[in-house]
């Protein structure tokens, strides 16, 4: 699920292979509206789905000119990030407390 907080998206719950196709569509709607940050504090649940969400995102941003950072993302996404090799390709906001 996806809902917008002013210029940041807050991505929640399931984030994987079945539930990513309308969570994509979703988010670059938001990027196309001025999204900022992508914060990923409450994914439940992910697999590489949402890296792939996310590098379109971010490819979106780049179309349009615009940044987009990320936000807390939860240890299993940094893990996937770094073992695809594209941990420096992810630009990290400040984290936010919870």
């Amino acid at each position: 699920m996806i809902r917008r907080e002013g210029e940041r998206m807050m991505v929640s719950g399931r984030v994987t292979l079945a539930t990513v196709g309308s969570l994509l569509e979703s988010g670059l709607d938001q990027v196309r509206d001025g999204v900022r940050v992508v914060d990923l504090a409450e994914v439940a649940e992910l697999d590489s789905s949402l890296i792939a969400a996310v590098l379109a995102w971010l490819r979106e941003a780049r179309l349009l000119n615009r940044s987009l950072e990320l936000a807390n993302p939860p240890q299993g996404f940094s893990t996937l990030a770094q073992l695809y090799g594209i941990g420096d390709l992810l630009p990290a906001a400040e984290r936010q407390p919870r």
